[in-house]
This record gives C-alpha cells, sequence and structure tokens, in this order.
C-alpha cells in the first residue's frame, strides 16, 4: 500500500494471535464460555436491581451503571475477536477500527471515573450514615453517574481523533486483537514523541485521579470503621467495601499496567494478555465479586427466583 494518509485505508490488520495459531483455539473457547458468563452475570445484576424495591439504593443504582458498562464493554471487543479466532480473514475497515478505539476507550475511562464514585458513595454511607439519604439525592447520583459517561467518552473523542491524525504511510499491519492507542502509535511513521506524552498525561488524569478519590475515601472509612466498638459491625462495614476495593485493584491494577509504563519495559504479548483481562475476566468476575458476600444480592435472587417457582 502506498497511501500517504491512514484516512486513504480500505482497512487495518489486527494480527491478534495468529502467531500463534495452536493457541487459537484454547483461546476461543476459553473467551467464548467468560464472555457467555459475563453476559449472564451482569444482566442479573441489572434484572435484580430493577426489580427488587430493596436494591433501590444509591450503592445498586452504580452497581448497575457498572454492570451495564462491563456488558458494553466486552461486546465491544470479544465478539469479534471470537470471530477473528476462528476465521482466516483479520482485516477491519478505517471506519470499524475508529468506532472500536472510540467505544473501547470511552468505557474504560467511564469505568475508571465510576469506580471513584462508587468509592465516594461507600465513604458517604459509612463516615456520613445520618446524612447519606441528603447527601446521595437520586438527583446527585444521575448527574455524578451521566458525569462518568461524559467525560469517558469526552476524553476518548478527543484521543481518537488525535491517533487518527497521525500519517501512518501505508502502515496497516495491528500488532493486536483490537484497535488501541499504544498498538496504533507504532504504525505513525513520523516521532509520536508529543502523541506518547499526551496519552500519558491524559492517562494519569482518568486513572490517578479516581485512584486519589478512591484512596482518600477508603483511608476516612478505615479510620470511621476503626471507631465501631463492635467487632460485628466492624465486619458488616468492611464487607459492604470489600467487594468494591477487589474490583478496584483488578481493573486499575491491570489499566495501570498497561498504559503507564515505557512501551519498551513489556512485550507486544504482554499487552494482548493484559488487555484480555481487562476486556473479559475482570467485567466476568465483578458479579460474582458483588453477590458471593453480598446478602442483598442473593437475598433478591432467592426472591425473584421463590417468585418464580410460585407463579407456575
Amino acid at each position: 500500500m502506498e497511501q500517504k494518509n491512514g484516512s486513504s485505508f480500505t482497512g487495518f490488520i489486527l494480527l491478534g494471535f495468529s502467531d500463534r495459531p495452536q493457541l487459537e483455539l484454547v483461546l476461543f473457547v476459553v473467551l467464548l464460555i467468560f464472555y457467555l458468563f459475563t453476559l449472564l452475570g451482569n444482566t442479573t445484576i441489572i434484572a435484580l436491581s430493577y426489580l427488587d424495591p430493596h436494591l433501590h439504593t444509591p450503592m445498586y443504582f452504580f452497581l448497575s451503571n457498572l454492570s451495564f458498562l462491563d456488558l458494553c464493554y466486552t461486546t465491544s471487543s470479544v465478539p469479534q475477536l471470537l470471530v477473528y479466532l476462528r476465521t482466516a480473514d483479520k482485516s477491519i475497515s478505517f471506519g470499524g477500527c475508529v468506532v472500536q478505539l472510540f467505544v473501547f476507550l470511552g468505557l474504560g475511562c467511564t469505568e475508571c471515573i465510576l469506580l471513584g464514585v462508587m468509592a465516594f458513595d461507600r465513604y458517604a454511607a459509612i463516615c456520613k450514615p445520618l446524612q447519606y439519604t441528603v447527601i446521595m439525592h437520586p438527583r446527585l447520583c444521575a448527574l455524578m453517574a451521566s458525569a462518568s459517561w461524559f467525560i469517558g467518552f469526552g476524553n476518548s473523542l478527543l484521543q481518537t481523533v488525535l491517533i487518527f491524525l497521525l500519517p501512518l504511510c501505508g502502515r496497516n499491519k495491528i500488532d493486536h486483537f483490537l484497535c488501541e492507542i499504544p498498538a496504533l502509535l507504532k504504525l505513525a511513521c513520523v516521532d509520536t514523541t508529543v502523541n506518547e506524552s499526551e496519552l500519558f498525561f491524559a492517562s494519569v488524569i482518568i486513572l490517578i485521579v479516581p485512584v486519589a478519590l478512591i484512596i482518600f475515601s477508603y483511608g476516612q472509612i478505615v479510620r470511621a470503621v476503626l471507631r465501631i466498638k463492635s467487632s460485628a459491625g466492624q465486619r458488616k462495614a468492611f464487607g459492604t467495601c470489600g467487594s468494591h476495593i477487589t474490583v478496584v485493584s483488578l481493573f486499575y491494577g491491570t489499566a495501570i499496567y498497561a498504559y503507564l509504563q515505557p512501551s519498551n519495559n513489556y512485550s507486544q504479548d504482554q499487552v494482548k494478555f493484559v488487555s484480555l483481562f481487562y476486556a473479559i475476566v475482570t467485567p466476568t468476575v465483578n458479579p460474582v465479586i458483588y453477590t458471593l458476600r453480598n446478602k442483598d444480592v442473593t437475598g433478591a435472587m432467592k426472591k425473584v427466583l421463590c417468585r418464580g417457582q410460585d407463579s407456575r
């Protein structure tokens, strides 16, 4: 190809795991199982939060947002990857690559901010219990959730425009299974130092600012819980936060590893497997983490199941 600008491409080639054909069938089976559990688990959380009046609280409002976000997040990349793992055609159109990058990055950024918002909700519930219903007013909850989506996709729009303004000089083979900024930067035929610095700065804001909010919130939560005299009260308070901390650790740990270290510190294979982790593994385990030790959710599930049996 001799085109001088990426906009004249008919498409890209996603190399994915084509250099390891013996691995593709195994990945297909594993990813299909994970994807089906992602659909089942997150759909269940959304349905229970809607059907059970006891779950009509700020915590489960944000959890429903997270579940819906995870459904969209995995669906933006995994179905295409499953097809690519079983076919010889690894191509994606230029427009398809633009849309995938915009949606995948937007959802990832939104989740970063939403997890910070959820930490603030836990802070208000435990540290300000008497004012909780006043602080976490439904209008404020809707505003914070909307702001998470707006900021996430606003950042994604900016990043997507900047990356596709770079000249590619005919390069169209992406060493990844999806269109992601670090992989696309490697196609550019100009110095990308400024772009890499800008990406690092944006990643710091989107990742580190919510992490700082989370650390502050849980620092205050720990202080408040330690002042509770009964051990049962302490266990209950920590139990409501343990699930969120686990989810935060999984998501931010892999995201920071992928975006906030120099690209020459790890191989492209590591990048792909880390991307698989936060694109499919984390959204799959989120519902399990939130329901395993959550009596409210398990209780709602039992009521819905019993209601379904009674209706027969």
